[in-house]
């Protein structure tokens, strides 16, 4: 009947998105290490499912540049380098600006949007609680629990702009960016103190429409990130072939 058959494609389609945000997760914590290989049947038996949606969960991360994909030997975590960061910066940043100028744009849609709006005031203070706690952890050197807060801040912080593929399009760049840089902070002893973590600051600013100090801000965001992973001394750990 197709009423079952839909039913079954969903519930395929949400467990292959479980799996993909899954893995996805386990590469951001640092128990995936770049290069490390697995199969599908790994994985599925890993998760106690069956191989399909498995393989599609796969497919989907390849096609966003976490894993690549190989014939005979299944997949493995991609390996950026520092340059791959500096090109993810500098896009991250051109985005972002294309984002601000819309927001001071007189003839744009967005020139009537007001802070002191019950629906915008509600949202700001929603991706200001999440710059809070992603500030939080930030300045206590979790960067696990950083990374879940960033995404969530700039995601609803995106989304205010009312534009859903922009916010999907910085979503997943946010997402590369922090899987390149986890490869390398990871390496750090003690992340306290050295991680980005003025998130409320650029809340106050949009807030105010002050798109220079925004602008600043980020400026100085992109700025320390580059130096701190630039300064790591080069990478030569022996990492394993399978997960364990």
């Amino acid at each position: 009947m197709p009423g079952t058959s839909g039913n079954g494609a969903v519930t395929r389609s949400t467990l292959r998105q479980q799996i993909a945000d899954a893995l996805r997760d386990e590469v951001l914590a640092g128990r995936l290490q770049p290069g490390q290989e697995f199969t599908v049947k790994e994985i599925a038996d890993q998760y106690g499912v069956s191989a399909t949606p498995v393989r599609e969960a796969l497919v989907d991360l390849s096609a966003q540049g976490l894993l690549d994909a190989d014939q005979h030997r299944g997949f493995r975590v991609h390996e950026y380098s520092v340059d791959d960061f500096r090109g993810m910066i500098e896009a991250r940043g051109l985005v972002v600006d294309g984002m601000f100028h819309a927001l001071t744009d007189p003839g744009g849609r967005l020139a009537s949007l007001r802070p002191e709006e019950p629906r915008v005031a509600a949202a700001l203070a929603g991706v200001r609680r999440r710059g809070e706690e992603a500030q939080r952890s930030a300045l206590a050197g979790d960067l696990t629990v950083l990374i879940g807060y960033d995404l969530r801040f700039w995601r609803e912080l995106g989304a205010l702009f009312g534009n859903s593929y922009l916010t999907a399009f910085l979503h997943r760049l946010r997402v590369q960016t922090w899987v390149c840089a986890v490869q390398h902070l990871r390496r750090l002893p003690d992340l306290r103190g050295r991680l980005w973590s003025e998130h409320t600051d650029l809340v106050d600013s949009l807030s105010r429409r002050d798109t220079d100090s925004a602008r600043a801000i980020i400026d100085s965001y992109n700025a320390h990130s580059l130096s701190l992973i630039e300064r790591l001394p080069p990478d030569r750990p022996d990492r394993p072939d399978r997960p364990d």
